[in-house]
């Protein structure tokens, strides 16, 4: 459990000094505190000042973690195990880099008026987010050594542009492409899409996939081996031993955790001496990104396109009326509808179902127990706009991009998971049109709690981007599992998402030779009351947020910056909170001295210390005043008569200055 309780502190009041206390005062300085309960009803009490050591624990969604004992040794043990995992997956990243450094690759020439032209001809504005990605994967182009860059971003948000920019920037320069995907239906869905695009250059795009018969595949391996093909786009067979370009220059792989365990081991070898661009539409989070910067190259995409309106969600029962209602008005606007029911063994029954609703549909059907060509022609049929409606399971759910699909049904849509409605979500909506999903409960169905939550928690973060916010007990884990690798997943869950980043980002920095971070914090025991009023920041996860924002502060303009914020949102700042500025300020000031506590004893204020050379040097500023008495402490003569509180701190601060 987790709450926010008042508790006296230890130097305040009562354990003051008694030339510190004022007169007639009784009661205990005030600072405001955590409640953590432990396993067995046991209860810590933790500091506001020390709410950085508390993290939310985000794991995957199925369980609950096993609450730990206080004083037992089972969560450093899990602790243990999880930094030496991270620690030998950095170190393979590492390896990997420092072997392609090594490597002289063929840097690409700037853009020529061709690129140029290319470029302009895209008929969308640019996100800023794109913008920064096409820049970074061009840059890596015309360096001397092997790209390796990931491009993360949510469905629609325009990683294809990315990789068609680095793709014609190479062609350009007189090298091969190759585009790596997982299925034959996304091989020809990026076929198209590179046609498109490229239709008015002379440039020449082929695929390699079952649609082409063996002859013609004979044809194509022979036109790649003597430079007739610029451009091949296929499927694993790409990474075949008989397949030979005559001079591939960069690899695009789009969703590579999709893929075999044989098809990973080729590709890594051809990572050692190819530019290769990974796509993946598993949204990278901020925390993830920031731990793996100096081991992976990463552009994010998190802006959504201008004109992409947020998706209407609807939650309701089976009912026809509402059924052909929807599926009519998206028809009368010559738009495509989806209708996701997950159970192969009545899926025709749904067919039915919804022909008597909609007599004039044309109904197709897609499933994986399907034969791998039935499949495909149902999805190629839908995409050639043959069938009005496909009723489909979640085998759409990732990959697919039809604009012209606006309207989803999601049928018993209390038994999907948060990240599975946000992916099935994403299936609309790619297109300036304004999408619809319908999330439908079957009638006389009595939802349980966590079922109705989920559902109203997938109604309300319908705005764009909403992937993190929503799912984020869900999506990060399995998003953070797609881009590290299975194995994490199950570490991320020992430990929680956040200690797991923060692991990962100090066995980054320790194996580059760097000192690992360290939070600016100092223990301050002042007798001072220090805390938000809650008539001031109303109790709750509100009062909890702005406690961590003032704790990740790390300079004294932040700090100035976060006041002011406060103004801004709650109003003046009552003088209890002005106190918690102060002092958070006279922490961060110690921090630069390597002061680790202050507190104090008769007289004097004490400031133990980490670092003597340091300590000796503020001494020295300050000869008369502030004596270093040992290895650990040095003490600061007071002013007498004796101050207290504010004024306190505002000559602690000045001596720290």
């Amino acid at each position: 459990g987790l709450e926010l309780v008042k508790r006296g502190v230890g130097a305040g009041g009562m354990n003051a000094p008694a030339a510190f206390r004022k007169e007639g005062e009784d009661k205990p300085a005030l600072e405001e505190h955590l409640v953590i309960e432990f396993r067995d009803g046991v209860r810590l009490f933790v500091p506001v000042s020390l709410i950085h050591l508390v993290q939310k624990y985000v794991g995957p969604a199925k369980g609950t973690p096993d609450l730990s004992k206080v004083g037992g040794t089972l969560w450093s043990k899990q602790k243990q195990r999880v930094t030496e995992a991270v620690t030998d997956m950095a170190a393979d990243m590492l390896r990997l880099q420092a072997v392609r450094h090594a490597r002289p690759g063929v840097p690409c020439d700037p853009d020529s008026h061709l690129q140029q032209e290319f470029e302009a001809s895209f008929p969308y504005v640019e996100t800023e987010d794109q913008l920064r990605a096409i820049q970074e994967s061009k840059a890596d182009l015309e360096r001397a050594e092997p790209m390796d860059r990931l491009i993360c971003g949510d469905v629609g948000f325009g990683k294809t542009e990315v990789a068609l920019r680095a793709a014609f920037k190479v062609v350009d320069a007189g090298r091969q492409v190759a585009v790596l995907v997982p299925t034959t239906v996304l091989a020809d869905q990026h076929f198209r899409t590179f046609c498109d695009r490229m239709a008015e250059y002379p440039i020449t795009i082929d695929m390699l996939s079952r649609f082409r018969t063996k002859g013609e595949q004979r044809e194509i391996l022979g036109r790649l081996e003597t430079g007739g093909v610029d451009i091949l786009i296929g499927t694993h067979r790409l990474v075949s031993p008989d397949i030979k370009f005559q001079d591939l220059g960069l690899l695009i792989i789009d969703e590579e955790q999709r893929f075999g365990v044989a098809a990973k081991e080729a590709l890594k070898h051809l990572r050692l001496s190819v530019d290769v661009l990974t796509l993946s539409a598993t949204p990278i989070p901020r925390t993830l990104h920031m731990s793996l910067l100096g081991i992976r190259d990463i552009s994010n995409l998190t802006t959504p396109p201008p004109d992409r309106q947020p998706i209407e969600t609807r939650i309701g029962r089976w009912d026809e009326e509402l059924i052909r209602h929807a599926v009519v008005r998206e028809l009368n606007r010559g738009g495509q509808v989806y209708f996701v029911h997950n159970r192969v063994h009545n899926i025709r029954t749904i067919v039915d179902r919804l022909q008597k609703i909609v007599p004039e549909a044309r109904i197709g059907i897609v499933h994986g127990q399907m034969a791998e060509h039935e499949l495909e022609d149902g999805m190629l049929s839908f995409i050639a706009r043959k069938t009005d409606i496909l009723v489909a399971t979640t085998i759409i759910e990732s990959g697919l991009d039809i604009p012209n699909a606006n309207t989803i049904f999601i049928h018993q849509a209390d038994k999907y998971g948060l990240a599975d409605l946000h992916q099935l979500r994403g299936r609309v909506g790619r297109y300036k049109h304004r999408a619809y999903c319908y999330l439908i409960v079957e009638e006389g169905r009595i939802l349980t709690r966590p079922a109705a939550r989920r559902l109203k928690a997938i109604q309300e973060f319908s705005e764009l981007g909403a992937g993190f916010k929503i799912a984020m007990r869900d999506l990060e884990i399995r998003g953070a599992g797609n881009i590290l690798g299975t194995e994490q997943s199950g570490h991320i869950a020992a430990v929680g998402y956040e200690l797991y980043c923060q692991l990962l980002e100090n066995a980054v920095r320790t194996l580059k030779g760097e000192a690992p971070r360290i939070s600016p914090h100092v223990h301050i025991d002042l007798p001072i009351e220090a805390y938000l009023p809650g008539d001031y920041v109303p109790p709750g996860r509100q009062k909890l947020d702005v406690y961590r924002s003032l704790s990740a502060v790390t300079t004294v303009d932040e700090l100035a910056s976060f006041a002011s914020e406060l103004r801004d949102r709650f109003g003046p700042l009552p003088l209890v909170a002005e106190h918690l500025i102060a002092l958070r300020e006279l922490e961060l000031l110690a921090f630069r001295w390597r002061v680790t506590t202050v507190r104090l004893e008769e007289g004097y204020a004490v400031f133990e210390y980490a670092d003597a050379s340091l300590i000796r040097s503020l001494a020295s500023r300050q000869p008369k005043v502030l004596r270093v008495v040992d290895s650990r402490c040095a003490f600061l003569v007071l002013p007498n008569p004796p101050i207290v509180g504010r004024p306190l701190v505002e000559h602690l601060k000045s001596v720290l200055r």
